[in-house]
């Protein structure tokens, strides 16, 4: 009677074991930076992303002295790399965080102390800090000069964004009451040249650096409010100075 030969014994494929390691280290880094996002102490948060960087900085996973095969070497090599990207980025993208909301409330206590609350609003977006002027602020009606009683406030602006090497965009708005007169053909040449005046005022008198500084002008073509209502084309006329993020949220 013939034997049956004995088949080799399987082993299961455990390279499946490297990148579900990394999962979790990522998970990990995803709680410390909700735990980090809770409190806006820079000092802290910048001790944290030192330390943040330094805990992937060697490069070594859970099951690093397991894997002998080549498929799992570059699965691991490939998952290091991206975990020591992604630890990089989240570091720098809760301290700017941090600092942005240090800004907002440092700009609110001025735009409060000005008594210019109702008028100029300061949000954190997705794109950056967003300063929201109300023309009414800025300039006299239907025109694009800056009025000298917003200069102390643009100044104050200026001077907190100063020592920031963010890039900042000054951007034009009107509502859609047409304008055509001898300074401005359209309402796109007023917002254009409003926000070429602020950005001028806050560059030549405030300090900011002007690589950093670009003008948009929309006309009435991005309302954020109805513009069939006198308070709504109001609000729609603004200026919106926006300090862009370098880092995604």
């Amino acid at each position: 009677m013939r034997r049956r030969k004995k088949r080799p014994e399987e082993h299961a494929d455990e390279a499946w074991l490297l990148p579900y390691s990394d999962m979790l280290t990522l998970l990990l880094a995803l709680f410390i930076v909700m735990f980090a996002t809770s409190n806006v102490d820079n000092q802290k948060l910048q001790r944290m992303g030192k330390e943040f960087q330094a805990i992937f900085s060697s490069g070594t996973g859970i099951l690093d002295k397991g894997g002998d095969s080549n498929l799992a070497m570059n699965i691991q090599d490939a998952n290091n790399s991206v975990v020591k990207s992604t630890a990089a980025d989240m570091s720098q993208s809760v301290i700017e965080e941090a600092q942005m909301n240090e800004i907002k409330k440092s700009l609110e206590e001025e735009i409060q102390k000005g008594g210019y609350a109702d008028k100029v609003k300061v949000a954190l977006s997705d794109e950056g800090l967003d300063i929201s002027m109300q023309d009414v602020v800025l300039f006299n009606s239907g025109e694009a000069d800056v009025i000298p009683a917003v200069y102390p406030l643009l100044k104050q602006i200026s001077s907190i964004l100063n020592n920031l090497d963010n890039s900042i965009k000054v951007a034009g708005y009107t509502d859609n009451v047409p304008i055509k007169n001898s300074k401005f053909r359209s309402n796109w040449d007023l917002s254009a040249m409003r926000a070429i005046n602020v950005m001028n005022f806050m560059v030549d008198t405030g300090g900011l650096n002007s690589k950093n500084v670009s003008i948009q002008a929309y006309g009435e073509g991005m309302p954020k409010f109805d513009n069939s209502t006198a308070e709504g084309r109001a609000k729609n006329r603004r200026v919106e100075i926006i300090i862009i993020r370098k880092y995604a949220k």
